[in-house]
């Protein structure tokens, strides 16, 4: 199935509102702050339910020449505007219970009222007031839409807190954040689009116009405002702010909001003269107004806080995401030597995304290979036409909730307009996990569609495989077997290597973690040992018949090691424990296909992570070679831990250069970006017969050979496989 209407949807949305979403979520987040700061100041009172209001007015008559109001804010500290003895007019904090000051009312920090300018109307008044709605409604489609996707991926809403599958870590956690902040975006999105239909008058009336006024008979009057009963029993907890009357006029109230309506009151008899209930949209514009900003809550305004924070982190992942749909090309077949497709007879198409499904399409093109079939191994992708092809074999997996897998995307489109010349008998193989409700969902697709063209028969029922099951696998080949009545046989994959003769290895150093939890380990064999950079030490964690492997740098006698450091990692973690002076039990297992070419006069060598590691003691080895080192790391301190072996290759190796790549700086750079800006280098390498190397992630290999293909495609006709042939490219990834 192709990319669905609520991913186009979501997509879309956030392309359009991204520069205004960056603009309201980072202002989100320092307006977040504005409460958590002002409650830091520590003049909120906790027991106002426990203080009338004439207890207050009693002790502000006290201490100040004059009152004029009291306000009590959201976040419990009370303000009052007083006229000192001294005859000054000040707005303070005051202790309910005493009427004393605790603190003057500061005027608000610029960064704030810009903060809020900004956020409100983007400084563009109403045109800029109805952008902000536009985008908070946006936004809301987009946390609707996401949330139709994330059901979508988690199989049923039901399933929506369920295990989330294993994929980069910036889709990952786009999953894992949008769970978590959903319903905090959603307030925020639904109050922000209230407030900005209140500001244009969509809502009706707030105010409290509508006064009814009450008819006094003769009440008794009271000495002093403290002694009316209405006064004793009102709580401030009840209370939003108190307007004193300016003399001692009687036709001088005070009008007291309280938090369900205003009264006027008579300061001689403490009768009620005038009241206005407040209408429940006022009541929802203020409620609206607290939720959207956190007023008056820590707790909240945290959560705010990280929600902002949250929708810049799906802004930049998003983009990843969609980056890596768009642009992850072809995965190299890893194959030397395969017929011309226009003459084969059998033709094996792979929808992987992970590389398992790839493995099990090698195994079958192996196995007919061997009995001198002409089979052609290729993406779905790349479907076209066969002059030729008598069957047609579709190995294909299901990714998130029923997608296609990335080198699939294109197949039922190109179906559709791709004619083929001949009868073609054809099967799908669908793999998948029991666990997820859309189990080979786009292998059943793809069936159906395969359906369609008259040409087309099928030559047996779709079958699907549960956790890359081998042996369901290889039934499965045995009735294609029987049905075409072409013999072969599946090679199995390999068994759990046995444990190999291991060596002692001195540990020399282990570094501190850097900021990426890595570090280096130089250890040197205590008996002479043949190994080479490239070539791969495997440790054995206790307990453990697996290896963990590590690609090797030679430096001089030593092995020089890069290791991530992982939370849950057995054999990181106790690496990452040695001291000096520690013995270490490992093997070293030969790796040719990834050894420097020792008539190379010139190479690339392109990683990320760790993978820098074999490199670092190839540029140590060959110092006559023209080197170019491609690193792509997280930001400038991540380089800290090479340092001195880079610095010492150039004093050894002036022709030796290394370009980083950061993708956590400003600039954001990956390393196929660092790669293409260096095509020129990349052409007179290639064209002097010069080696290109990869180490590191299998994501990243995938970017790079793209961007490497893109390269070739403009100055050459030399395309991956024939680098691959020659020798000229080589791979080393995880």
């Amino acid at each position: 199935m192709t990319i669905s209407i609520w991913r186009y949807c979501h997509f879309l949305l956030a392309l359009v509102s991204s520069l205004f979403l960056l603009i309201v979520s980072v202002t989100g987040i320092i307006l977040a702050v504005e409460p958590i700061q002002h409650q830091a100041k520590g003049y909120a009172i906790e027991d106002l339910d426990q203080v009338s209001l004439a207890t207050t007015i009693s002790g502000l008559k006290q201490n100040y020449d004059e009152v004029f109001s009291v306000e009590l804010e959201s976040s419990h500290f009370v303000k009052a505007s007083v006229l000192t003895m001294d005859l000054e007019t000040l707005d303070i904090y005051i202790d309910p219970r005493t009427g004393e000051q605790l603190g003057v009312v500061q005027d608000r920090p610029e960064i704030y009222s810009f903060a809020t300018n900004l956020h409100r109307s983007l400084f563009l008044k109403s045109i800029g007031r109805f952008f902000v709605g536009l985008i908070s409604f946006l936004l809301l489609m987009i946390t609707l839409t996401g949330l139709m996707l994330l059901a979508k991926r988690q199989g049923g809403i039901k399933r929506l807190f369920s295990k989330v599958q294993k994929d980069y870590s910036e889709l990952r956690y786009h999953v894992i954040l949008s769970r978590w902040f959903f319903i905090p975006i959603i307030v925020l999105s639904v109050t922000g689009v209230y407030l900005s239909a209140e500001k244009f008058n969509l809502l009706p009336d707030t105010s409290t116009a509508n006064w009814e006024e009450k008819q006094i008979d003769s009440p008794t009057k009271y000495n002093s405002v403290v002694e009316i009963p209405l006064f004793q029993n009102t709580r401030l907890d009840n209370v939003r702010k108190i307007e004193f009357p300016f003399s001692d006029d009687p036709e001088e109230f005070y009008q007291i909001a309280l938090k369900n309506k205003e009264i006027k009151v008579n300061q001689e008899t403490g009768e009620i003269v005038a009241s206005a209930s407040y209408p429940f949209i006022a009541l929802a514009s203020r409620f609206s107004f607290k939720t959207h900003t956190g007023e008056g809550n820590v707790l909240w305004s945290l959560v705010l806080l990280l929600a902002s924070a949250s929708i810049l982190f799906f802004i930049y992942s998003g983009f990843v995401i969609s980056l890596k749909r768009i642009n992850r090309g072809k995965r190299d077949s890893a194959l030397s030597q395969m017929p011309d497709k226009n003459e084969c007879e059998i033709i094996i198409m792979i929808g992987s995304e992970t590389g398992t499904t790839y493995d099990f399409g090698m195994r079958l093109f192996q196995a007919l290979s061997s009995v001198n079939k002409k089979v052609f191994l290729t993406e779905l992708n790349q479907y076209t036409t066969y002059p030729k092809a008598e069957h047609i074999i579709i190995l294909t997996s299901t990714y998130g909730e029923g997608d296609s897998p990335t080198n699939a995307r294109k197949f039922i489109d190109r179906l559709k307009s791709v004619e083929q010349p001949n009868n073609l008998k054809y099967a799908v193989v669908g793999f998948g996990s029991l666990e997820y409700p859309d189990y080979c969902k786009y292998a059943i697709a793809v069936d159906e569609e395969l359906k369609n063209p008259e040409n087309f028969t099928p030559l047996l029922q779709l079958e699907k495989i549960n956790n890359a099951d081998f042996t369901a696998f290889k039934e499965w080949a045995l009735e294609w077997s029987q049905r075409t009545k072409i013999e072969f046989s599946l090679q199995p994959p390999s068994k759990k290597q046995q444990k190999k003769k291991l060596l002692a290895l001195d540990v020399i150093h282990r570094s501190e973690l850097n900021i990426d939890d890595t570090f280096l380990l130089r250890l040197r064999p205590k008996k002479r040992t043949d190994f080479t950079s490239g070539d791969l030490l495997s440790i054995y964690p206790e307990g453990s018949d697996v290896a963990r492997q590590y690609s090797i740098a030679k430096i001089g006698k030593e092995i020089v090691l890069s290791i991530k450091k992982h939370e849950f990692g057995r054999c990181s973690t106790f690496l990452s424990k040695l001291k000096k002076g520690d013995t270490l039990q490992a093997s070293i297992d030969k790796n040719p296909h990834f050894h420097f070419p020792k008539k190379a006069n010139s190479a690339i060598l392109v990683a990320n992570g760790t993978g820098i590691a074999p490199f670092l003691g190839m540029m140590h080895q060959y110092k006559g070679a023209n080197i170019n080192l491609l690193w792509g790391c997280r930001n400038r301190t991540s380089t800290q831990l090479y340092t001195s072996f880079l610095e010492n290759q150039n004093e050894n190796n002036p022709n030796s250069n290394h370009h980083f790549a950061f993708s956590r700086e400003e600039k954001k750079m990956y390393v196929q970006d660092t790669l293409y800006l260096q095509k020129e280098i990349v052409r007179n390498t290639v064209q002097e017969g010069g080696c290109i190397m990869i180490c590191g992630s299998l994501s990243m290999q995938r970017q790079v050979l793209d961007t490497l293909e893109l390269i070739l495609e403009e100055f050459s006709d030399l395309n991956l496989d024939y680098l691959k042939q020659k020798g000229q490219l080589k791979m080393d990834c995880y």
